[in-house]
């Protein structure tokens, strides 16, 4: 055994996992972090950060950090391709519900090695990387987690545990959490470069969702390069999609030139939106990922996370001090509901208006975007809850 068996033990050193242990360790609580992985990851993953995000990032003393690496963005948009036609979200508008009116463009890794560099000199927070976990046993007052590291097994004592493991987490498959949901049909290329699009595309904001003639693409940029959301033309395998010829003829739909592009990383992954029915399990918790999955359309993945993170710290303070463990459940009928209405929902709906093909159900959708951004109410309205305000809001307001 190790650690303070009252501790708490979280499994998953993403930015959620993090998150809690850095608010955690603002509380005086005891945690440790168990992370499979030897390092950080740094591959590219989450990429935007919503104001009310930053205000809390702010409070754990990481968000100038990472504004100072980052791009501040104040608009967004939806645009046709053909006709440089766009409806233009403008974040200004939240300057009074928030202290960070913009979107951040920033590789959520910056986020994971500043709170990393924080934690390795708390002390309430024990950093453990390369640890594997392997198995969870359930006691009448405690709960144990089997780690395995270079080769040797131990067992780590808590009175709850965390699983932020994310979309395919371990915690979640070994307690058995049903996993509900659908995978959508369609599979997005993910291509980065250098190109400097802004230079050649008028009036280009950093996030940008764009219909074009054969379907869809996003740009969103980021300190150095753009990530482009791409789609295997129609007859298209996956296989050839990824093709190198198949990438550069999809850029070359987006800004003509006479050189190749050059490409930087190219991926591949499939959308999916699934939620858990229940965020806790006797002295098993879920956050983030591991609890709740959706599209990746307007980036609030891993910003909703981070907001769980929040929410279930403050019922772990009160069982720290002494409340019942069933107080917990109060983090599930906050967090849930916000997740299944306004986060998979919003997401949702984000992909189905970007995937929609018919051209005239198109017009109708463009019309009613710029007539909301026409008017001063309904955009603000719209901001509140597409920067995920609106939810945390509604969250707060559940006993």
């Amino acid at each position: 055994m190790s650690g303070n068996p009252n501790q708490i033990i979280i499994v998953g050193a993403g930015p959620v996992g993090l998150a809690l242990a850095a608010r955690l360790e603002a509380m005086a609580i005891d945690c440790t972090v168990i992370e499979a992985e030897a390092a950080p990851a740094r591959d590219l993953r989450a990429s935007t950060f919503h104001p009310p995000t930053l205000d809390m990032l702010e409070e754990l003393g990481v968000a100038d950090a990472l504004i100072a690496q980052g791009l501040p963005s104040p608009t967004w948009q939806i645009r046709v391709h053909e006709t440089s036609e766009r409806a233009e979200f403008d974040l200004s508008l939240l300057k009074d519900d928030t202290r960070h009116p913009y979107r951040l463009q920033c590789e959520q890794h910056r986020l994971v090695g500043l709170f990393v560099e924080k934690l390795s000199r708390a002390r309430h927070v024990d950093l453990r990387f390369g640890s594997r976990l392997v198995d969870i046993v359930e006691t009448d007052d405690r709960v144990e987690a089997t780690i395995e590291r270079d080769g040797r097994r131990e067992t780590v004592r808590g009175r709850l545990l965390v699983g932020t493991d994310g979309a395919r987490s371990t915690v979640r498959e070994r307690l058995g959490f049903a996993f509900d949901g659908v995978t959508y049909p369609e599979t997005t290329i993910l291509a980065v470069t250098p190109f400097r699009f802004e230079e050649h595309i008028p009036d280009l904001s950093n996030v940008n969702y764009v219909w074009n003639r054969t379907g869809t693409y996003s740009l969103l940029r980021l300190p150095g390069f753009w990530r482009c959301s791409l789609y295997p033309d129609a007859g298209e395998t996956i296989e050839q999609a990824l093709e190198p010829a198949s990438i550069e003829r999809k850029l070359q739909r987006v800004v003509a030139r006479p050189e190749p592009y050059e490409v930087l990383e190219i991926r591949a992954y499939r959308v999916h939106m699934r939620i858990v029915g229940d965020y806790r399990r006797g002295r098993v918790v879920l956050a983030g990922d591991a609890a709740h999955i959706n599209s990746p359309s307007g980036g609030m993945g891993m910003n909703g996370g981070i907001h769980d993170a929040f929410a279930l710290s403050e019922e772990i303070e009160r069982v720290w001090h002494g409340a019942d463990l069933d107080v917990i459940d109060r983090y599930t009928a906050r967090r849930r509901p916000i997740a299944e209405q306004e986060i998979l929902s919003q997401a949702d709906r984000n992909r189905r208006r970007m995937q929609e093909r018919d051209p005239a159900r198109r017009a109708e959708l463009f019309a009613e975007l710029r007539e909301t951004v026409a008017d001063p109410a309904r955009h603000r309205a719209y901001l509140l809850r597409s920067s995920m305000i609106e939810g945390l809001r509604r969250a707060g307001q559940i006993a």
